[in-house]
């Protein structure tokens, strides 16, 4: 099982590894590009549970507290 506050801080320094926004910090990536990726289909591995993670924050309006953790 994956630590949450990690997997949360990982947003804020983990960049999109290839597409449209390729370079991008996962917490940048705007919302509906990652509900395209919610509702096409997430990619298998720890970029999918971290933009699955991400699609939870930004549906809720929680950015801002992931926001504090950038360093």
């Amino acid at each position: 099982m994956t630590n949450s506050t990690n997997d949360l801080e990982k947003l804020t320094i983990v960049r999109m590894p290839f597409g449209k926004y390729k370079d991008v910090l996962l917490i940048d990536l705007p919302e509906p590009y990652v509900v395209w990726f919610h509702t096409t289909g997430l990619p298998d591995g720890q970029l999918g549970q971290l933009l699955g993670l991400l699609y939870e924050i930004k549906l809720n309006g929680l950015e801002h507290l992931v926001q504090k953790l950038r360093n």
